[in-house]
């Protein structure tokens, strides 16, 4: 397994592992502090999901959880094999094998965030959409500077290729499609497939992907509306998303990992198009059902519209340096 560059936040992350992915449980009070710092990364991974133009892997690789989570994801991924060929041994013990220290509390504290963080997000971005994305875009702009650290032989191609990953993404986010209503069961099961890709990418943001596809309002009034039946349809298509991606995600950063980590950074500078707070924000649903407002315009503001979305975007640059810093201390001492 390749390491994650110099970052001691994520080397502490990665050596938590044995070399079967499994977690070391030395000590009662040393598990029950990672597993509530996992708890912590996923409410900030899921409060991150909700918003388009954040995404959840940007949260996840500024923590130094991100090589542990593809690792995690591929194990889990493994696990139905042997269950789909009605080999139930085997899949006992592949099951036992699962980092379930690691996925159990990040999971719960996604979800957690999801389900509780929607309304309130969906809110601020339609009352306050400047203010809001600027928030959101300090905390991107801060996350791609700390990515940098994480090229363990950084060079012209991987500059080259941050630029080139980053102009492309920034034209392509320019493409939007109109707002799809009452959508069909095999729909939410691709568009589910589709947003989990993206969320696992640092950089793209599955929400905004729904954004682009017409599906972000959709899927939005289905969670905050508690449709557990159209929420499964979107989750089944997103666990067979993830299981397939996560093993070519997980191949690829083993043998490209400078590579593939500046693309992932080229994604990340190409966002901040979405996040850009003039002149709408990252993008909000009007008052108008199921219309569609584009965050992808870019505008300059005037004096007095300049001052607070800055502000705040400072503010939460600094969060993301607190954050990791906090992370980094906490790592070590559990």
């Amino acid at each position: 397994m390749s390491h994650w560059g110099t970052s001691p936040v994520v080397l502490t992350a990665v050596t938590h592992s044995n070399s079967l992915g499994k977690p070391d449980v030395s000590g009662n009070g040393a598990s029950v502090g990672r597993m509530l710092r996992f708890l912590g990364c996923g409410l900030l991974m899921g409060a991150a999901d909700v918003v388009p133009g954040v995404s959840g892997g940007t949260v996840a690789l500024v923590l130094g959880i991100y090589r542990r989570l593809v690792d995690a994801v591929r194990g889990a991924a493994r696990v139905c094999v042997p269950l789909a060929r009605g080999h139930f041994g085997r899949f006992w013990v592949s099951l036992r094998s699962l980092d379930f220290a690691f996925l159990v509390p990040l999971g719960i504290g996604i979800l957690l965030a999801v389900g509780s963080l929607a309304r309130p997000i969906e809110t601020q971005l339609h009352n306050n959409p400047e203010e809001a994305a600027g928030v959101f875009f300090g905390l991107v702009a801060a996350s791609v500077i700390f990515a940098l650290r994480l090229i363990n032989q950084p060079g012209t191609r991987h500059f080259l290729v941050m630029v080139g990953v980053g102009v492309l993404l920034f034209v392509l986010l320019g493409y939007q499609s109109g707002p799809v209503s009452d959508p069909a069961p095999v729909v939410l099961l691709g568009s589910g497939a589709l947003a989990i890709c993206a969320m696992i990418l640092p950089g793209i943001s599955g929400s905004f992907i729904l954004l682009m596809i017409g599906m972000y309002a959709a899927v939005i009034g289905v969670i905050s509306g508690r449709d557990f039946s159209d929420v499964a349809f979107f989750a089944v298509g997103a666990a067979f998303g993830l299981a397939l991606f996560s093993q070519v995600l997980g191949w690829v950063l083993a043998k490209y990992h400078d590579l593939v980590t500046a693309i992932m950074i080229g994604l990340m500078l190409g966002s901040l198009r979405v996040l850009w707070p003039w002149p709408n924000g990252v993008g909000v649903i009007s008052d108008v059902e199921g219309e569609v407002i584009d965050g992808t315009g870019l505008a300059w503001p005037s004096g007095e519209e300049l001052v607070l979305p800055s502000a705040l975007a400072v503010v939460a640059a600094g969060l993301v340096w607190g954050l990791t810093s906090l992370s980094n201390r906490f790592a070590q001492r559990v």
